[in-house]
């Protein structure tokens, strides 16, 4: 599953590079000196579908990250009854070691 989600996500990564690359500036109109600055915010630029489909593959790259971070944090885990030893079965306690014996005086 990783590994398909990998392969989604530089897939989406090299459309969204190719997809900005081919779309035309917004200040492709924009001169050093005046001009072309009032255009800017009332026409529109690129396609519907150039937009649509940028906008489809950043939220493709988007959710393919998250989800390969929540794949590859959760890959290491482990329960935590899994990390508990097994308790050791006695069958009775141990008698205490017998006292040791007083020297005789000299």
């Amino acid at each position: 599953m990783y590994h398909f989600l990998l392969f989604i996500h530089v897939l989406a990564c090299l459309g969204m590079i190719l997809v900005v690359l081919l779309q035309t500036g917004r200040g492709a109109g924009l001169q050093v000196f005046g001009g072309g600055g009032d255009s800017l915010i009332t026409t529109s630029t690129g396609s519907n579908f150039m937009k649509k489909l940028t906008a489809g593959l950043a939220v493709t790259f988007a959710f393919t990250s998250l989800f390969m971070t929540l794949l590859s944090g959760r890959s290491g885990m482990s329960s935590v009854t899994s990390e508990v030893p097994a308790p050791i079965q006695t069958s009775a306690p141990a008698a205490p070691p017998p006292a040791p014996a007083a020297a005789p005086k000299k």
